[in-house]
């Protein structure tokens, strides 16, 4: 038989807490899952710091991109097979892209990019049609087939419905991590009625698209979303440990550029601080090895290292203040001086970290980072974009939220034994 038609035996589930059952027929899916590649997203956590907050979000990568399989697996052979406007000849396609699209994601995903100024996408593409055994499973459907998957995990496939299943307003992917952080975090603000989406979702040439009988379903997912981002994925405390994590990278990285000497020599930065990252490289750090050198490095000489590792190890977070750098710029050029003064490196331990989202947008020409809309599909076979039909949603579209704090060390800050003058100078310019 064909590779690429191969079916196991037997079919494979995954017991999942979330979808109940992950469920795998064919080899090339099953062969997909066992390679080092892919085995590597359990060693890297769904939502990076916020298990210091939640505790419960100890998920993975892992658990998320087989539900992103089986979610798009659910789209194809319930909902999508048989319509004319489903072509089954994409089917292998789509879910090799749905289960490999999170594969380049590095430890502590989101944090980590911004320090080292990479992109996990760009990684996840190297993986597909690089030297690996992804690469050697999806070269065995065809020479061609690495570079597809690649393209439409990049957005740059032909295959414009494939990447909608994957990469939209409405997604496998965020019906997927909605409920699966929701989960595991313990809320209840991210659950929402995915069977009801399913079943209303129609294929179309350039998209997914919503029967109309299914808008209030798709008003609630969309709420979820907004909740989950303000009251989860920018939780202050969360992103409070994220600024240490952040802070962390960048003194391991100054330090080695002014040639300190570590206890623990950082060999698995080396490339990651000279800008000069392989692919190898990449995919031998986890989080487990980054946190193996946060706990050695609470022996470190240097001060700040050795501070800002034992607060990161021993969940001795920053604590924060609302913050309007518009407004109170002059305030944040104070207290930097004024932390110098009392011997607190501002750039270390004042820091101002913004957090915006977009809960939904209607695509508006020329505007940068447009977004493809959610589409109603109504009885007369005509297309109404989302908000036209939806007052909730139209109160919201377009409409984005951001949000400024300013993170310090309290104990830093609150401490008199030394310099008790300028620290209560500070205390009262962040009004503590």
């Amino acid at each position: 038989m064909v590779y690429s038609a191969e079916k196991l035996s037997e079919e494979k589930v995954f017991k999942d807490p979330v979808h109940r059952y992950i469920h795998v027929r064919d080899r090339v899916i099953w062969d997909l899952i066992g390679t080092k590649e892919f085995q590597r997203l359990r060693r890297i956590r769904q939502l990076g710091t916020t298990f210091l907050t939640f505790h419960g979000a100890e998920h993975s990568r892992f658990n998320h991109s087989l539900g992103v399989y089986e979610i798009v697996r659910r789209m194809i052979d319930d909902v999508f097979a048989g319509r004319p406007e489903w072509n089954d000849d994409d089917r292998l396609l789509t879910l090799c892209a749905a289960l490999l699209h999170d594969l380049g994601h590095g430890p502590f995903s989101h944090s980590f990019e911004k320090v080292f100024d990479l992109d996990h996408e760009d990684f996840t593409r190297k993986i597909i049609v690089g030297t690996t055994e992804v690469n050697r499973i999806l070269t065995r459907v065809s020479p061609d087939f690495p570079q597809k998957v690649a393209d439409v995990i990049g957005k740059t496939s032909e295959k414009k419905l494939v990447i909608s299943m994957i990469s939209s307003q409405i997604d496998a992917d965020r019906m997927d991590y909605l409920q699966r952080d929701a989960y595991y975090t313990g809320v209840s603000y991210g659950h929402f009625d995915m069977e009801r989406i399913l079943r209303v979702m129609r294929p179309r040439e350039d998209q997914v698209v919503i029967k109309q009988t299914g808008m209030h379903a798709v008003e609630d997912y969309i709420m979820s979303r907004y909740q989950m981002y303000w009251q989860v994925y920018f939780h202050p405390v969360s992103r409070g440990a994220e600024v240490i994590l952040s802070r962390i990278l960048h003194r391991a990285k100054d330090l080695y550029e002014q040639g300190y000497s570590f206890k623990l020599e950082p060999h698995h930065f080396y490339s990651f601080f000279k800008e000069n990252v392989s692919l190898a490289d990449y995919l031998k750090l986890d989080e487990s090895v980054i946190l193996y050198y946060f706990q050695i490095w609470q022996e470190e000489e240097d001060p700040i290292l050795k501070d800002l590792c034992s607060r990161f190890v021993n969940r001795n977070l920053f604590k924060y203040a609302e913050f309007d750098p518009a407004k109170e710029y002059k305030k944040l050029a104070e207290l930097n001086t004024l932390f110098k003064k009392a011997g607190i490196d501002p750039e270390y331990y004042l820091v101002v970290d913004s957090s915006s989202d977009l809960p939904y947008d209607f695509y508006r020409p020329g505007e940068e980072g447009e977004r493809l809309p959610i589409h109603l599909l109504m009885k007369n076979g005509e297309l109404k974009e989302l908000s036209r039909g939806s007052e909730i949603v139209d109160a919201i579209s377009g409409k984005r939220r951001t949000d400024h704090k300013l993170y310090y060390p309290a104990d830093l800050v609150m401490d008199e034994s030394a310099k008790k003058n300028l620290k209560k100078q500070i205390q009262s310019l962040l009004d503590i």
